[in-house]
């Protein structure tokens, strides 16, 4: 093509001005140029005669000289140039349905889809051809089997993200702790997961589609041009076939796009398209989670309770495990103390001391007062640190006693929540069914 066009730089000059204009005005108002293309054929090269074969097919002509001879020298880049072209001006009707298989061509989990793959991808999902397009496309995308080479965990993070590490239910509030257990977290784990992926999938499948036409109002039945496209891809593509363009941008892989399409704030248009993709994983996804949410708590739990192991038991906490932690805060709080030998040595020197007052010399008698004082005080003391140490080890039973009753209260709580989660649960994930079997709505 390179030589063709280096060949005869006037008349490439004249057809990419006039292919310029064309594109503008197709995205525009969806028409051709008034001014009649004043370029000249470029023998070898496919884009003279496929936009003649454009402004043909716009002007209601029969455009069968010119496409012929666009098709013989490239039948894909003609029909990929035509397919896109009257997608953009509002035209997707127009095309001839031969036009969307070759240009499309195949699609390879192994080989990342191109950019002309990408542009008819989005220009089908937004109703550009009309049902017949999406369903195109859907069945390309069915014949690769994607849900069975695909990472669960992936679909799952696109299409709800910022997943909470932890769920609390309502009955473990004043017990967060109570909830990290993993008998007690899954089922509520799950409960919330299933009814994350339903919100999420009614999102995709419900919103309105006035609300899409603002901004996507590109739709086969008003034949409205792309004025506003989310995405340039579709005019990025036309320009570069044009040679009105610098090189294209990196190209992403199939599981990629429709990872990305999943994700929130993401086109809502070709969301539908991956959900329909996604749609096996997530219906067995429901059907595991569902089952989850069923699962009857335990009879018995292992806690930590202020530091020390209970087992919790439906009437109450186990007595030896009680007993273990009773203990264990007796020793932690009451501290081994060594006698008071200094106390007594004090109180033993006063006695001495009062002696020799008496027999020796009376000042005497002051310094044993003193030093028996002294000795009281340690006593005294070391009977407040005993005090203190006794009211300590009350105070944590108590509240050992108070945590225990109040976390087996919390768990008759739960208990009596599970009917209602498991309940719920199969609201959602039979609503979510629901929702997938809708499919891709046409525009």
């Amino acid at each position: 093509m390179a030589t063709e066009l280096s060949a005869s730089p006037p008349a490439t000059t004249e057809l990419h001005r006039y292919t310029e204009a064309l594109l503008a005005n197709l995205a525009a108002n969806g028409t051709a140029p008034s001014m009649t293309p004043a370029f000249q054929d470029i023998p070898g090269f496919w884009l003279p005669p496929a936009v003649q074969a454009l402004v043909t097919i716009l002007t209601g002509d029969d455009p069968l000289e010119p496409l012929t001879t666009a098709a013989n020298r490239d039948q894909r880049n003609t029909a990929l140039f035509l397919c896109l072209a009257l997608a953009v001006a509002g035209h997707g009707d127009r095309i001839h349905a031969s036009w969307l298989g070759t240009a499309f061509g195949e699609l390879s989990m192994d080989h990342p889809v191109n950019h002309g793959q990408r542009a008819l991808w989005l220009a089908a999902a937004r109703g550009a051809y009309g049902p017949a397009g999406k369903i195109f496309v859907l069945r390309k995308l069915d014949a690769l089997a994607i849900p069975t080479q695909a990472d669960t965990a992936q679909w799952l993070q696109a299409l709800a993200p910022g997943e909470p590490s932890v769920v609390v239910p309502a009955a473990l509030v004043d017990f967060p702790e109570l909830a990290e257990i993993p008998e007690l977290a899954r089922p509520a784990q799950a409960a919330a997961r299933l009814s994350r992926l339903r919100a999420r999938c009614a999102e995709i499948t419900m919103t309105r589609q006035a609300e899409h036409d603002s901004r996507t109002p590109l739709t086969n039945s008003a034949a409205t041009p792309a004025t506003a496209w989310a995405e340039e891809e579709p005019l990025a593509v036309l320009r570069s076939l044009a040679g009105l363009a610098g090189p294209s941008g990196p190209m992403g892989s199939l599981i990629g796009h429709l990872l990305d399409d999943l994700r929130p704030g993401s086109d809502p248009y070709l969301a539908a398209i991956a959900l329909h993709v996604a749609a096996p994983i997530l219906r067995e996804v429901a059907a595991e989670l569902e089952a989850d949410t069923q699962l009857t708590p335990p009879d018995s739990i292992t806690v930590p309770v202020l530091g020390h192991r209970l087992v919790l038991l439906p009437e109450g906490p186990d007595p030896e495990s009680m007993a273990a932690a009773e203990r264990a805060i007796i020793i932690d709080g009451i501290p081994e103390r060594r006698p008071p030998w200094l106390a007594y040595l004090l109180i033993a020197l006063c006695v001495v001391l009062v002696a020799g007052a008496i027999v020796v010399w009376w000042p005497l008698a002051v310094l044993g007062v003193a030093s028996a004082g002294l000795g009281a005080w340690r006593l005294w003391e070391l009977q407040q640190a005993r005090r203190s140490d006794e009211a300590y080890v009350e105070t944590r039973l108590a509240e050992l006693k108070d945590l225990a009753d109040g976390a087996i209260w919390a768990l008759h709580a739960y208990a009596r929540e599970a009917d209602d989660r498991a309940k719920q649960a199969a609201e959602d994930s039979a609503g979510l069914i629901r929702l997938l079997r809708r499919g891709p709505r046409a525009a």
